[in-house]
Formats: C-alpha cells, sequence, structure tokens
C-alpha cells in the first residue's frame, strides 16, 4: 500500500504515464487481494485436549485441513480456525497413534470443543460429521454463548441479565437477579450447576439488598434454558429451567473484569498430566453508584463479595471427582435521609417529601459445597453419584421512622421556587421495625445414571433431600396520620379526630413467628429418548416420569406427608423439506412441592399440610432456519397453555413473596413467543424477541383476576455492532419494553379491590468496547505482550433516563381519608467505566 501511495505521489508531481499505470496495476492487486481475505473471513473455532486410551495428553499431534494446520502442545490442547458453513475434514495423526477423521460444519463465529481420543490398538475412528447442533432445539432449550453473557451491558450483568432479552422472561427490577417466566413467580425457576441445584436467599425483600448472582459469569462455559415443557429429568417446579455448566480448564488463563460497580478475577489452569484441572472465582460488587442515584438521598454502604471454586480430578479414564464450591457474604446496610417525589398532573401537581431516621442492616452469609463423582464404565453407561450441602444465615434488621408531608407544588415557570412544595394538605409519619432470623441447612445426596441402548437413551435418578430451617420473624408497622394512630386494615374504624378512640393501640401490621422446621424429600425419575426417522423425516422422542414424596414436620408443627407423580412427554420432527423447519410438542404434570417459604403463610405460620401447586403444560413449537444476506437466521416460534390447580395464591412486594398457604386457587396462562436471532451485523449475533402473556387465578370462586405477574406484551432487543472502519471498536445494546404489572397495590390489601396495574417498564443499557488485543491481535513485545485479551469502554444505564417504577407507597391524606399511590422510582441514567483483560 505505501508503495502504491509513493506511485501516486510521483505522478502528480511527475505526470508521467507509465507511473500511472503502476500504480493502477498495484491498486488492482491490492483491491483484489482485499476482496479475497473479506470473502474468506467468515471463520469458526474449534479447539480441545487429545488423550490416549489412559487419560494422558499426547503432545505434537499433527491436525490439518485442506489450508491450515497445526499442532497440540505438552498438555495436549490444540486450537484451529477453520471456514464457516461448509464442510470442512480435519485429520488428526500422530506417528505412535491411528489416524482420526472428522468433518465439521460451523457457522460463523461459532467455537466448539472437540476433545478426541487417540488409540493404539483399534481400527481407524469412522468419520463424525458435526453440523448444527439439533439435540437442544429438539428439547426445547434455548443455548446461550457464554462471550454474549460476559459483554452485554446491564445494571446487573450477567446470566440473568441476557435471560430477560428472552421471550417469556419478564423482571421490572433491574437491580434485581430474579425473574419471572410465562406467568410464574420468581419461586418457580430451577438453576443447576454442574447438574446440582443451586439457592437464592430467603429473606431478600427488594433487588438493591440481594448482591451477587450465585452464577460467576467467568466460571462459565455453557448456558441452557428451557421456558416450559422440560423433560422429566429436571426438577419439580412450575416454570422454567436453567441449566449452567462450569469450565474444564485446557490451559493456565487469568481473567479480570473491573468496573465502578466492583470487579472480578478468575484463575483457571490443569495440571502436566491433564489429571487435575481447577478454576478459581473472586468477585466484588458495590450498588452504591446505582443506588445512590436514586431519588432517596442515603448514607449506603453495601458489601457483596464471593468465592467459587470447581475442581476436577481424573483418577482413570473411567472415574473422575469433581468438587463445587462456594462461599458469599453480602452485607447491606442503609441510612435513608429524604426523598421528594413529584408526581399528579401538569395542571394538579402534587409532591411527597419525606424526612427519615433510624437504618436498616442485612447480612446474608451462604456456604455451599458439592461432591459429583462420575464412572464411566463404556461408552454407554455412565454413572454419578452427587452429595451437596447449602448453609445460609440471614438477617435482616431494621428500624426506620419515615416523616412525610403530602402537598401542592409550584408549577410556575420562572418562578425561583419551581418545584418546592407551597402548601401542605397531609401530614404523617411511619414507623418500621423488623427483627428477622433464617438459619437454613440443606443436604443432598442423588445417584444419576445415563445407559445407551443403539438410539434408545434412558436416564434416572434417585435423590434425598434434607432440609433444616430455623426462622424467627418479626416485623410492625406503625402508622399515624395527624396525630392519629391508623388502626389495622379490616377492624373497625373511628372517627378521629371528631370522636375520642378509647381502645387499646395496635400497629398498622404486626407479624410474629418462630419456626423450626424439618423438610425431607425423597424424588425419582426416569425417562427415555431416542431418535429415529418417520418415512423421510427425522424424529426424536422422549418421555418421562417423576415421582417425589416430601414430609413435614417441627416443632407444634403437625406432621404432613405426600407424594405426587409428574408425567411428562416430547415429540419433535424435521421434515424433508427444502426449508428448514424444525416442529416439536411437549407436554405433561408439573408439580411443585412447596418449599418453605411457600408453607408460611401471611402470618409468618408454617401450615404442613400445603399442597403441591399442579399445572398442565401443552408447548407447540416452531424452528426456521434460513440464510438472509448469504448469513444464517432462525425463527424460533412457541405457542404454550398452562391450567394450574391447587394454586398457593400469593402478593408481591418488590421481589419478596408472601403466600396465603392455603391452595384456595385455581389459573391458567397462555401466550405466544417468538424470537428471531442471527448474523444482522456479520460475525456477530443479535436476536430481537417478542411475547405476549395473558394469566389470570380464580380465588375461592370469586371470579378470575389478573396475576400479579400477568405481563401482557414484551419486545426486547440484543443488538452487537461493530464499526466498519474501526472493527475494534465494539458497540453492544440491550432493549426492554414489558407493559405494566398489577402491582399497585398495598401488599395486605385484598386483590379483587386492587387491580391497578404500575406503568410500563422501558430500559435501554448500552456499552462500547475498544479491544486492543484479542485472539487475532497478539502482540511478540511491548507492554501488551502478557494479554491475550484485552478492552477498555465504558457503560450508559438507562440511557433515556427513564422513570421506572417498582412499586407504589401508600400515604393516606387524613382529610379526605384516602389513600394516595406515590411511585416507588427506579434507577435513572446511570455512567460506568469498564475494562475487561485475559492473561
Amino acid at each position: 500500500m505505501l508503495e502504491i501511495i509513493l506511485l501516486l505521489k510521483r505522478y502528480f508531481t511527475e505526470n508521467k504515464l507509465e507511473t500511472l499505470l503502476k500504480a493502477k496495476k498495484l491498486l488492482t492487486i491490492f483491491i483484489i487481494l482485499t476482496g479475497l481475505t473479506l470473502s474468506f473471513a467468515q471463520n469458526a473455532t474449534i479447539k480441545g485436549v487429545i488423550l490416549d486410551e489412559n487419560n494422558v495428553p499426547i503432545e505434537k499431534v499433527s491436525i490439518k485441513t485442506e489450508n491450515n494446520g497445526t499442532e497440540t502442545n505438552a498438555n495436549g490442547f490444540y486450537i484451529i480456525s477453520i471456514p464457516a458453513n461448509k464442510d470442512v475434514v480435519i485429520e488428526f495423526t500422530h506417528l505412535s497413534f491411528k489416524k482420526i477423521t472428522s468433518t465439521f460444519n460451523l457457522k460463523n463465529g461459532e467455537e466448539l470443543e472437540f476433545n478426541p481420543v487417540m488409540s493404539t490398538s483399534v481400527e481407524q475412528i469412522a468419520a463424525v460429521v458435526v453440523k448444527s447442533n439439533r439435540k437442544k432445539e429438539v428439547e426445547g432449550i434455548v443455548t446461550i454463548k457464554p462471550e454474549a453473557i460476559r459483554k452485554i451491558p446491564g445494571a446487573n450483568a450477567g446470566v440473568e441479565n441476557i435471560l430477560l432479552t428472552l421471550p417469556g422472561v419478564s423482571n421490572n427490577n433491574e437491580l434485581s437477579t430474579q425473574y419471572s417466566v410465562r406467568g410464574g413467580n420468581y419461586d418457580e425457576n430451577l438453576v443447576y450447576v454442574n447438574g446440582i441445584e443451586v439457592y437464592r436467599p430467603f429473606l431478600v425483600r427488594s433487588g438493591q439488598q440481594e448482591g451477587l448472582s450465585f452464577v460467576n459469569t467467568n466460571l462459565v462455559q455453557n448456558v441452557d434454558f428451557s421456558a416450559g415443557g422440560f423433560q422429566a429429568k429436571y426438577g419439580d417446579k412450575l416454570s422454567s429451567v436453567l441449566d449452567i455448566t462450569y469450565k474444564n480448564p485446557y490451559q493456565f488463563e487469568v481473567n479480570a473484569d473491573l468496573s465502578l460497580l466492583g470487579g472480578s478475577l478468575s484463575v483457571e489452569n490443569i495440571s502436566k498430566d491433564s489429571k487435575f484441572t481447577g478454576i478459581v472465582g473472586l468477585r466484588y460488587r458495590d450498588n452504591s453508584l446505582l443506588v445512590n442515584a436514586k431519588e432517596t438521598e442515603t448514607n449506603f454502604n453495601p458489601s457483596f463479595g464471593d468465592a467459587q471454586a470447581f475442581f476436577t480430578y481424573k483418577f482413570t479414564n473411567k472415574f473422575h471427582l469433581s468438587f463445587l464450591g462456594s462461599a458469599s457474604i453480602n452485607k447491606y446496610n442503609f441510612e435513608p435521609q429524604a426523598r421528594q417525589t413529584n408526581f399528579g398532573t401538569l395542571s394538579d401537581p402534587v409532591a411527597l417529601v419525606v424526612f427519615y431516621d433510624g437504618q436498616e442492616k442485612d447480612q446474608y452469609q451462604t456456604l455451599f459445597g458439592a461432591f459429583k463423582g462420575s464412572y464411566f464404565a463404556n461408552d454407554d453407561l455412565t454413572l454419578h453419584l452427587i452429595t451437596s450441602t447449602y448453609h445460609t444465615t440471614e438477617e435482616e434488621y431494621f428500624d426506620i421512622l419515615a416523616q412525610y408531608s403530602l402537598g401542592e407544588v409550584n408549577s410556575n415557570i420562572g418562578d425561583e421556587n419551581l418545584g418546592e412544595v407551597e402548601f401542605t394538605q397531609g401530614i404523617g409519619s411511619q414507623l418500621n421495625h423488623g427483627r428477622n432470623d433464617l438459619d437454613a441447612l440443606i443436604s443432598t445426596i442423588e445417584h444419576k445414571g445415563d445407559f445407551k441402548v443403539k438410539e434408545n437413551r434412558f436416564e434416572w435418578s434417585v435423590k434425598y433431600t434434607h432440609e433444616d430451617i430455623r426462622d424467627r420473624l418479626i416485623e410492625w408497622e406503625v402508622i399515624d396520620s395527624a396525630g392519629f394512630s391508623v388502626r389495622p386494615p379490616n377492624t373497625y374504624s373511628n372517627e378521629q379526630p371528631y370522636e375520642p378512640f378509647t381502645g387499646p393501640l395496635e400497629p398498622y401490621q404486626n407479624v410474629r413467628a418462630t419456626n423450626n422446621t424439618k423438610i425431607n424429600r425423597f424424588q425419582a425419575y426416569g425417562q427415555w429418548s431416542k431418535r429415529s426417522t418417520l418415512g423421510t423425516s427425522d424424529v426424536w422422542y422422549n418421555a418421562g416420569i417423576r415421582a417425589h414424596n416430601w414430609s413435614v414436620s417441627g416443632d407444634g408443627i403437625s406432621s404432613s406427608n405426600q407424594t405426587v407423580f409428574s408425567p411428562r412427554a416430547q415429540f419433535a420432527i424435521k421434515p424433508d423439506w427444502e426449508k428448514d423447519m424444525l416442529f416439536r410438542v411437549a407436554t405433561g404434570m408439573y408439580y411443585q412441592p412447596p418449599f418453605y417459604r411457600e408453607l408460611r403463610d401471611a402470618n409468618g405460620v408454617i401450615q404442613a399440610d400445603v399442597k403441591a401447586q399442579k399445572s398442565f403444560h401443552l408447548v407447540l413449537g416452531n424452528d426456521y432456519s434460513f440464510k438472509m444476506w448469504d448469513r444464517p437466521f432462525k425463527l424460533t416460534s412457541e405457542v404454550y397453555y398452562k391450567n394450574l390447580s391447587d394454586v398457593n395464591a400469593y402478593t408481591l412486594e418488590n421481589v419478596r413473596i408472601r403466600y396465603r398457604a392455603n391452595n384456595n386457587a385455581k389459573a391458567y396462562a397462555y401466550g405466544l413467543d417468538m424470537r428471531l436471532n442471527g448474523e444482522f451485523v456479520p460475525g456477530t449475533e443479535s436476536w430481537f424477541s417478542f411475547g405476549y402473556l395473558k394469566t389470570e387465578e380464580n380465588t375461592d370462586n370469586r371470579g378470575y383476576i389478573s396475576r400479579p405477574t400477568d405481563q401482557r406484551l414484551k419486545f426486547a432487543a440484543l443488538f452487537q455492532d461493530y464499526v466498519p472502519n474501526m472493527p475494534n471498536l465494539k458497540m453492544y445494546l440491550n432493549l426492554v419494553f414489558n407493559t405494566g404489572l398489577p402491582g399497585g397495590s398495598p401488599s395486605y390489601a385484598d386483590p379483587y379491590d386492587y387491580q391497578n396495574r404500575l406503568p410500563s417498564y422501558k430500559r435501554a443499557d448500552f456499552g462500547l468496547q475498544y479491544v486492543l488485543v484479542d485472539s487475532e491481535k497478539q502482540f511478540a513485545s511491548g507492554w501488551k505482550k502478557p494479554f491475550k485479551a484485552l478492552s477498555f469502554g465504558f457503560e450508559i444505564f438507562n440511557i433515556f433516563d427513564v422513570q421506572n417504577s417498582i412499586t407504589n407507597t401508600w400515604v393516606r391524606d387524613v382529610s379526605s381519608k384516602r389513600q394516595i399511590a406515590i411511585p416507588n422510582y427506579l434507577t435513572p441514567r446511570v455512567f460506568n467505566v469498564r475494562t475487561t483483560m485475559t492473561f
């Protein structure tokens, strides 16, 4: 290129025809070469570790394609780039082992881990054709790439942040990692890490108290998610399954992520003989940047941190033992000072002014450990034994006095007191007290098996769980309006201040309970899967059944024992059509035996005879894969219906759920979920989601009303892009729109009297990242040499500064005897700086 520029310079100075012809010739060659380079830029990556029959890594294995090649290092690791969207034959050869030939067909940007075992005593392995992976698609499972999870911006970045861009998944609180799926509540979602169920804290009542999600994104290798109709091998919940797999490292690597919200560090390595692998992650998070930006002035001192580790030791090529451990501590110190919220209309503006005294101190400590032994008897039989223990100690202490005034606001434009309260029409105070303690110990032991017979696959499990929960709940609230204590709801009224009241003073709300509860569970499942053909079409079958027995006992609790059976089935067919279409249907009975929170009623008392909630699922789905702009795309559509009985009705207060614990309701949910994903920008995956949902419940045959999670419409988009002339400058955009929830009522109120809806939830998070070092841009010298990856950037949360509200504060006006709903707003626009690096 430099030679072209010099020749052009000579032309314009000397005006020689010969010079111009040379420049044109070289320029033509450069354009052709550039075009050829760009035409072959659609690549995928294959990596892995090659072992011998004794599970020892093999060094210097030659890996060759038609136009590329590499070899394994001392740990048997290799990585090779291949052209995308075409069949590519790769040969693995070594002088001491039989050659392996495999055929791959991967999408642009896709990364596949392939770990072949080379043999000295058997015939050459037959060719393996790897095309689009249908296994997860036929099960109705969405697979999310870990790279997207780590890059997409969000106030609570991570796995849950990505889930909220999927259809059918909702959350109207960016400070929370909890989510609702297709009309279910936050307690209806299963979360597994390496096949082991994990839990959330019990006492959390608002998103800003939560801290860190259990899942550490730096440790994640694979993410699978199902929004309903899942197989019998997954547990007994009504709504969804999130199945996370942590990494098995293949080389030494250090990853760091730093921002104004905290940071994370992970270290992974493999031993020289490849028998031992380990990865350790540390995280720290401080939500002050987000919470201090809210309208309530506070002294806020949060401290959320955890440490996680995943180790695997391969005793032989048949027996592996792994350990997954986690320790976390979340401290939340909150001291509100003042708040002013303006609401109403332009012609009649109103303001709530609150002055606070007191503070809240919460602390959640959890310890989790699990051992998993895996025995690979042969290629067809795998056996697992899993033991785990989860221990959480939680404290929630608060004494907060709020003294408020409700008044008219100066709306005269240009007035120096614009926005100030000019006339107070109501005053009052509210004192909230809480001393809540919880200590829970959950222990499990489980056996799993997986057996293949030709095209048939059989899976089974037997599991025992013991839950020992000790809980003390003390909460009361006193409300004063114009100097007069307000009596509890649903009690006889008085005419204060016009007539004196001589009865005893009572708190407006008063909940006191002490529970020592033990729950024993026996669970088992068996399922069968098969891939076959039906005429010229490929078909997949799955059928299974779960059994769950549980008993509840404890101090002052009448013992209860119940058993449920849950049959489930799936069928998928891929017709031999010119268009790439896949159809699937899933159905079954899904039970949710009550966990501790579901046994506790609104007064905190354990109701041991609470039944399992029951839901009939019917899901019809279609996947249509096609090419647009010569790039791969997929449109996924699902129609679903749920019929629920023995429903344990609840109220939702921010993210805290209070159950009625009496199974006196029935409900239904139906809807449509659609997602279009593909390479809208070459080399990057983006998607657009749409969801429609309607869910209602009928309590005591009083008629159907909207459930607390009735999120009618949902639009979401996850978009990745880069500047064409500066491909190292990456852009990430996360958009969510949800219509309002029916959450505009006091938590203690009868929902049939309040069917107000909160405003729609609208949010856009934007991230800009400049990549200095990555896999295609390495440096042999200079300060960038130690880095495998390095990037800097910034993020803007809530880029359009939308005022979203999560709940209402209800204020009484003594003159009109009305309760007025004051919105509690979430976070405004917030800027964050972020850097990521890999060594």
